[in-house]
């Protein structure tokens, strides 16, 4: 049946010809944008996805200064450390000079004193961007639980879309010459010391050949020293001011003749694992295992050591809070022959802290810049998948065009010829 109300040719043709120009639309923003996805109307799970990565990659480029900040930031630290440590050598050089009796020990204490100077300098002005690392002004509790600061160093996204940012932390090392405040006895001492004061005596067969390391206190939550591990400085109630207990960054110095064995407290510290502390850093500072016993007792968290000799060996212990690690050049003085020994005990520790200082900084920032690369690398990828997503595959939108180009001519060719159908009903009425 034929009628000129009804043109079921053209409408046909019509919306072919929509549906073709649709597609052309289509095709047209996406050789035009770039993008295959460029709207949540696209595509709305894509976009979505889309959006939250590029967000992301957002927050690795702030990820990515971070490290980079915190990168020279240790390693202005470290260089301190190491030219530290060249210096400390220099003043072991004048030690040891010292040693000899047909030395000018005075010009030696002078050369002393003016590396101290240049020390002191070093120290002070090894910072960047205001933060210093080395002179003792950082009091803050890092990621690792101990006094120092942390670094940016990730977006952690976990499965249901929440972020933590991770962090790098970054222990501080006191190198100041910085006395500090000496503890009381309730704090940190020995429990016994019998003979002379201050003196391990030779061993002959008595009982004054032994002292005991076994008094412990550490500081509380209410302001006071009840409590039975070592808490951060910063942790609630704790009140820095009390010395009658330890505390995280506080300082113990043990000294067996002329070797120092020095335990700085970390969060977490009990009485066991000072002692212990304390015995590897006697043995790592060079005291004779065999000239001198020392003994833990796991169970009364002491430390005993003994005078296996047949000469007596003076001993000091001390206490201190906000010690710098230093802080025994400032008493080195090699212009007599006595103190020119004790000052070769001395410049052994202070040698090994700076050491450990560099070596602990050159550690943390080549972590930092593994994880820069890293970043960077990770940041390119998201790029990529992104692109994979969202981008327009122009060979294909390229064919596509040409296809729907022709599509429409030959769409507009076809409602052409059924628009012109119902002229042919005319030829009834003739």
């Amino acid at each position: 049946m034929s009628s000129i109300l009804t043109n079921n040719s053209a409408m046909v043709a019509l919306q072919s010809l929509k549906a073709i120009n649709t597609n052309l639309n289509r095709t047209q923003v996406e050789i035009s944008t770039g993008k295959a996805v460029g709207s949540a109307k696209d595509n709305a799970a894509v976009w979505a996805i889309s959006k939250v990565m590029e967000s992301d990659v957002q927050g690795f480029k702030g990820i990515a200064e971070s490290l980079s900040l915190g990168e020279t930031t240790v390693a202005v630290a470290r260089q301190a450390s190491e030219t530290v440590t060249g210096l400390l050598n220099d003043i072991k050089s004048k030690i040891v000079a010292a040693q000899e009796d047909n030395k000018d020990r005075a010009k030696l204490q002078t050369d002393i004193a003016a590396l101290r100077k240049t020390i002191e300098s070093v120290v002070k002005t090894a910072q960047f961007n205001g933060l210093n690392l080395v002179d003792g002004t950082v009091s803050s509790t890092n990621a690792n639980g101990a006094t120092g600061v942390n670094v940016l160093a990730s977006l952690d996204r976990s499965s249901d879309g929440s972020v933590v940012a991770g962090q790098i932390g970054v222990d501080v090392k006191n190198l100041s010459l910085s006395q500090g405040t000496a503890l009381t006895s309730a704090a940190a001492s020995i429990g016994t010391d019998p003979g002379a004061a201050g003196v391990l005596d030779a061993n002959d067969g008595g009982t004054n050949d032994s002292i005991t390391l076994d008094t412990f206190a550490f500081l509380d939550n209410a302001g006071g020293a009840t409590g039975t591990a070592a808490l951060s400085r910063t942790a609630a109630g704790v009140v820095n001011a009390v010395d009658t207990g330890l505390v995280e960054g506080d300082q113990l110095k043990l000294r067996i003749g002329s070797v120092e064995g020095r335990y700085t407290i970390k969060v977490g510290d009990t009485a066991e694992a000072i002692v212990s502390g304390i015995k590897n850093a006697l043995i790592a500072g060079g005291l004779d295992d065999t000239a001198f016993t020392l003994d833990i007792d796991t169970t009364t968290n002491q430390l005993k050591v003994t005078n296996n000799t047949n000469q007596a060996a003076a001993f000091s212990f001390a206490a201190t809070r906000g010690t710098g690690g230093l802080a025994d050049l400032a008493t080195v003085d090699v212009s007599t022959a006595a103190g020119a020994q004790a000052a070769l005990g001395q410049i052994e520790g202070m040698i090994q802290t700076s050491i450990n200082a560099a070596a602990e900084f050159g550690s943390v920032e080549k972590r930092i810049s593994i994880q820069n690369d890293f970043v960077g690398q990770l940041s390119d990828a998201l790029k990529s998948g992104i692109g994979a997503l969202v981008d327009a595959n122009m060979e294909e939108a390229s064919a596509r065009l040409q296809a729907l180009q022709t599509q429409q001519q030959l769409g507009i060719q076809a409602l052409s010829i059924a628009n012109q159908a119902p002229q042919t009903i005319l030829a009834l009425f003739r």
